[in-house]
């Protein structure tokens, strides 16, 4: 079973910067792909980036140029580093892995995420 925990989420203002991190642990050796995703309070989920060793990444168009994803040297944690963030970013933000070009299916069960709200 692999698990995976999500943090670095906080409250700050339009503008800022936030690093979330997604451990990966339990059954697997290595990661293959894992994405990160963002979900409004009552809404549906969305994908917004995705990792693949050794550096593939692609993006969300609502957050390319202002998000970056990478990973660990050991490729158990996976970030995202959010810059420039507005309100609309404000969100649970949660990984999970997936394959590249389809990070709608995950493959793990879902952690609990990491709340971020941005204020204007």
């Amino acid at each position: 079973q692999v698990q995976l925990v999500e943090s670095g989420g906080g409250s700050v203002q339009t503008g800022d910067s936030l690093r979330l991190s997604c451990v990966v642990s339990g059954d697997i050796v290595s990661i293959t792909a894992v994405g990160w995703y963002r979900q409004i309070a009552g809404g549906h989920r969305d994908w917004i980036a995705s990792f693949a060793p050794p550096n593939r990444t692609i993006y969300a168009d609502s957050v390319d140029g202002r998000f970056t994803i990478s990973a660990d040297k050991l490729q158990k944690i996976v970030y995202l580093q959010m810059a420039d963030l507005e309100p609309d970013d404000t969100a649970i933000y949660l990984c999970n892995i997936a394959p590249l070009y389809r990070p709608l299916i995950s493959l793990a069960p879902w952690g609990q995420g990491t709340r971020v709200t941005v204020s204007s």
